[in-house]
């Protein structure tokens, strides 16, 4: 069971919510972690220096505040094998929703976009029922 932690929960909301209005407001793009990242990855886009600097400090920042004293201890409880496979499958999920929970969830929720919301809906949806069957049917 994961340890819950309001104040650093609400704290690490409102830097991301920080973030994203800062993108916005300085170069006005959308925070989605999937389309920032992908103009890094070859063909670079013209604009990479800032979509390197934003991964990068989202990077940094865990690193930063576990080497300050803070942290939460947590453990990963699958194979790297699983983690790999999950990432695949976000990928594809990435692909056919147009975006990534941080586009849709974080962004386009706050600019009250009717594709960002079902999109983010489909996406709780999905995790409650992946949450369902691999703790209660699977019994993992």
């Amino acid at each position: 069971m994961t340890e819950f932690t309001p104040y650093l929960s609400l704290f690490g909301g409102v830097l991301i919510g920080l973030s994203a209005i800062a993108l916005m407001a300085l170069h006005g793009r959308v925070a989605g972690m999937t389309g920032i990242l992908s103009g890094i990855v070859p063909p670079v886009a013209a604009d990479w220096a800032w979509r390197a600097a934003f991964l990068a400090g989202a990077i940094m920042a865990p690193i930063v505040f576990i080497a300050a004293g803070g942290g939460v201890a947590f453990s990963v409880p699958v194979s790297t094998l699983a983690l790999v496979v999950g990432g695949f499958v976000v990928g594809i999920g990435v692909t056919y929703g147009a975006g990534c929970t941080s586009g849709h969830g974080v962004c386009g929720m706050a600019r009250l976009s009717p594709r960002s919301i079902v999109a983010t809906v489909v996406f709780m949806i999905a995790a409650f029922a992946t949450v369902y069957v691999v703790r209660h049917m699977i019994g993992a």
